[in-house]
């Protein structure tokens, strides 16, 4: 199972560092029940290993001013892994395209977009996205309001898999 080798203190670590990445060391210490100087090192550790990939504030999107979220389906003519690799470089490329998935079924890709005004989507859609090559189809749906966005993994059901296999 991945993650196989971390231990509880460590899936307490990332759990506690998901929900608040902000807080100082001596914090995440005594949360997870450890002094500071090993927790430090477990916290390089889990960075190093690949783990923790980062830190970031989570904004809120319409406060800054971007009232348009979409979520763009998109076909290509070419699945060949070239043709895969060049679609995904553009997608990161474009500043609008905040998220890139790779799907398995009738759409290849699905783009979760964000844009100040529903000009400058139709915009990006028309001039780049449906311009782009290999881009057979693109379908869009129009984000009204968001229900949920928790990032990362539910910890709990996590160690609730490691409680049955014990």
């Amino acid at each position: 199972m991945p993650g196989a080798k971390l231990d509880p203190i460590d899936r307490m670590i990332l759990a506690e560092l998901q929900a608040d990445g902000r807080m100082t060391n001596v914090e995440l210490a005594k949360r997870v029940g450890i002094s500071a100087p090993p927790c430090l090192r477990r916290v390089r550790t889990l960075e190093e290993a690949g783990y923790i990939r980062g830190y970031h504030a989570r904004v809120d999107v319409r406060e800054l001013g971007f009232e348009v979220q979409v979520f763009a389906m998109v076909r290509l003519h070419r699945q060949n892994e070239a043709d895969l690799r060049a679609f995904e470089d553009r997608c990161r490329a474009w500043s609008l395209v905040r998220e890139c998935h790779m799907l398995n079924g009738e759409i290849d890709f699905i783009l979760k977009c964000v844009a100040p005004d529903l000009s400058t989507f139709q915009n990006f859609l028309t001039e780049d996205l449906l311009a782009a090559d290999n881009v057979a189809s693109v379908k869009t749906s129009l984000v009204i309001r968001v229900a949920k966005d928790d990032p990362g993994v539910p910890f709990d059901v996590l160690e609730e898999r490691y409680r049955r296999e014990a």
